[in-house]
């Protein structure tokens, strides 16, 4: 609240902020802003979660709701004050007699009633009423008035009795008939008088007072830096823009002078051109006109000279044409045609004109940061930038001031989208055609950042194989069930070494084993919890349950339990089993006790396998290696659907066996036959072949929160991660 109030204080102090009105039965909420009980109860209704009107906080109400919130005895002592202050003004009547409206008044903070002077005289003969607090109107009107006015407070339980007591062991405020029945002085109860107390919790605020003067006056000065910084952004701008109009315009002078001088090149190399054809002609037309002149005497005398005339002048017209045709003669021009010469690439120069200056921000590119992810082909594919100021922190720029462009092995560009993520985070987004390494460039106000250009190796699916035959550290004997643990790294049942190992997501690298229990171990699960769960058939069979550490807690066996193989875990600890006892193979649909709630499919299915749920829809999913088929199953035990047949083309199955679902409804399956992965739609429609795995045996597969789905390969040893969305 605010403190050196002086006497008359503003009446916005009083009203409350969603109705405007005086408020009535005043609640604080944690954010220590107060609104009327009522108003508050109404805001409630309208929103959820409830956040404060004021400064939008969220704010969880007690048990009892907005009852349950804290009163503002403060707002209520103002009200008090202020109906008391205005009550000694004249013509103002008792509030006890309903009469005298003349003399000075009082005001009993018990009662909450304003008295004239009898009234007042009568009240305090009352032995009832003798330890109320009366204030005279000359309290009342001093300025320090309304520090002396204070409404009283009595306990809930003892209704004439006042609050005295704090018991330090409960935190409450106590009645003196309370500390003899409900807080007796003790070992469970201290009760200590409100003045010691509160003395002590004055002084602690007071220290909070002395530290939050400190605070206010570094907010106040930051608010101040901001809008001197809001103040200056337009005149900021314009000289900004007018910087970049001079200098563009200086560029386009340059470029405008360089046009003129080429241009002026063009108009002096065609006047010296056509000089020179110019004499060309002339020589050419000179020795045109001789041989014409020969030609027509030639011809001339060949027609109409006589015998003597060709005798006589035969020998010189021959020596004439002869010599004339034995001239050698230069016919040819070598002039071409105008062509101006690009020594740049219009495409080369648009992307250096990027370097024709830029937006200086307060972004150091030396500092900013870019975090590879792994790149798939054909898949989209992410660079995080983090824009860093000069100070260290991340900071959030103009679009225009982050550039970057991306190149494929053969130098082809590679279209990218740069979008802002949050706070400083950029994310460069790019679909690759094609593997092998691309290099990506990045810059900050035209500057390279830390690293820049990156050399990014594209991989195919799948994006990781980890493991080879064998029982040593990161080898694998016949690995059936795959799961991710916790911490999100591959969990591998084994079969042939009678394990589970662990791997990590990124690298493929053993992280730790330990052995299980059961004769031919089938599949594996993660709970809720992070305990892994291992199926068994075979001579000991169960379904057993061991801690992260691989420390067996639980076997369940069942009578309804034979032959169990698939296996997975509901998110209210319910589990679905694959039981395969000759004749009678079905789903057991099991509590999380392993008691028996329902049998599913029995007589429908030959040689189930694998199961999944979708939880979105209720409904189990599982393949049937017999059938080439996959059967859906509502949780009632209802066939819902089935798709599938055998064959060797995308949409078939050869003994499909993992299935999973994702977050969409699709479902993967795998194929023991032929190694093929491949992805259905809800209704079960074929939409994509994710790959085939090593050794043409593909076991169990899950999916991971992050998009890559892990497939176990019975015959090829290992696990391979593909990348799915």
């Amino acid at each position: 609240m605010a403190r050196n109030m002086p006497d008359d204080f503003d009446e916005q102090f009083l009203a409350c902020p969603v109705c405007m009105l005086h408020f009535r039965d005043p609640k604080i909420l944690p954010c220590l802003h107060t609104f009327c009980r009522e108003c508050l109860q109404e805001w409630a209704t309208k929103q959820q979660p409830l956040e404060c009107p004021t400064c939008r906080t969220q704010v969880s109400l007690p048990d009892q709701g907005v009852d349950g919130l804290r009163t503002n005895f403060y707002v209520n002592n103002l009200l008090d004050f202020a109906a008391a202050k205005k009550g000694v003004e004249p013509g103002v009547p008792c509030q006890v007699c309903d009469g005298n409206v003349e003399g000075s008044k009082s005001w009993c903070a018990d009662c909450a009633k304003l008295m004239c002077d009898s009234c007042t005289l009568l009240h305090r003969r009352f032995p009832l009423f003798e330890n109320h607090e009366v204030a005279t109107e000359v309290t009342l009107k001093a300025e320090e008035g309304r520090s002396k006015f204070h409404r009283k407070r009595h306990c809930e339980k003892h209704k004439n009795q006042e609050l005295v007591f704090y018991c330090e062991s409960c935190n409450a405020l106590v009645c003196t008939a309370c500390t003899v029945v409900d807080h007796r002085p003790g070992k469970d109860h201290n009760p200590v008088e409100i003045a010691t107390v509160a003395q002590k919790k004055k002084e602690s605020l007071q220290a909070l007072l002395q530290d939050i003067d400190p605070r206010l006056k570094h907010v106040h000065a930051s608010v101040k830096e901001i809008e001197r910084k809001m103040a200056n952004l337009v005149p900021s701008k314009e000289a900004a823009t007018e910087q970049t109009k001079t200098y563009f315009r200086q560029l386009a002078y340059i470029l405008q002078n360089r046009e003129k001088e080429i241009l002026s090149q063009i108009d002096e190399q065609c006047r010296a051109d056509g000089k020179t054809l110019q004499t060309k002609k002339e020589e050419i037309e000179f020795e045109l006109a001789g041989l014409t002149s020969a030609q027509t005497f030639c011809q001339q005398a060949v027609e109409h000279g006589s015998d003597v005339h060709i005798l006589e002048l035969g020998n010189q017209v021959q020596t004439r044409v002869e010599t004339l045709l034995a001239k050698q003669l230069d016919l040819e021009s070598d002039w071409s045609e105008f062509q101006f010469v690009e020594n740049r690439d219009v495409k080369d120069f648009e992307k250096e004109v990027r370097d024709f200056g830029g937006v200086k921000t307060k972004i150091d590119a030396s500092k900013c940061e870019v975090v590879l992810k792994q790149a798939v082909q054909g898949f989209e594919c992410v660079a995080e930038l983090t824009t860093i100021n000069k100070e260290g922190r991340p900071c959030v720029t103009n679009s225009k001031a982050v550039t970057s462009n991306m190149k494929d092995p053969s130098g082809t560009d590679v279209p990218i989208q740069l979008q802002m993520k949050s706070w400083g985070e950029w994310e460069i987004l790019y679909v690759p055609k094609v593997t092998e390494n691309h290099r990506l460039e990045v810059k900050v106000n035209s500057e390279q950042v830390p690293g820049s250009p990156f050399e990014i190796e594209v991989k195919g699916n799948p994006v990781l194989t980890t493991g080879r035959k064998g029982s040593g550290v990161g080898e694998l004997d016949a690995p059936l069930g795959v799961a991710f643990d916790s911490d999100g790294n591959i969990a591998v049942v084994e079969r042939g070494n009678k394990r589970i190992q662990i791997f990590n997501k990124d690298t493929g690298q053993s992280l730790r084993s330990f052995p299980i229990d059961g004769e031919k171990a089938y599949d594996l699960v993660v709970d809720s919890n992070g305990m892994f769960l291992v199926t068994s058939w075979g001579e000991n069979f169960g379904l057993r349950r061991y801690s992260k550490e691989g420390k067996l807690l639980d076997t369940f066996k069942p009578d309804c339990m034979d032959d169990p193989h698939g296996l997975t875990v509901l998110k209210d600890g319910r589990m679905v089993v694959v039981n395969r006892p000759e004749q009678t193979s079905c789903l057991l649909l099991l509590q999380s006790d392993g008691s028996l709630i329902r049998e599913i499919g029995k007589g429908q299915l030959q040689n189930p396998v694998f199961v999944s749920v979708d939880e979105s829809r209720d409904v189990i999913f599982v393949t049937d290696k017999s059938a080439h088929k996959v059967f859906a199953f509502d949780l009632d035990g209802n066939l819902k659907f089935d798709f599938g047949r055998q064959g060797d083309i995308d949409g078939e199955f050869q003994n499909p066996e993992g299935v999973t679902v994702d977050r969409a409804g699709n479902i993967i399956v795998s194929n023991a036959g032929d190694g093929r992965v491949q992805v259905f739609g809800l209704d079960g429609t074929f939409k994509r072949k994710l790959g085939t795995v090593e050794g043409g045996y593909a076991s169990s597969v899950v999916l991971t929160p992050d998009g890559y789905v892990a497939v176990a390969c019975f015959h090829g040893h290992c696990i391979e991660l593909y990348r799915y969305k």
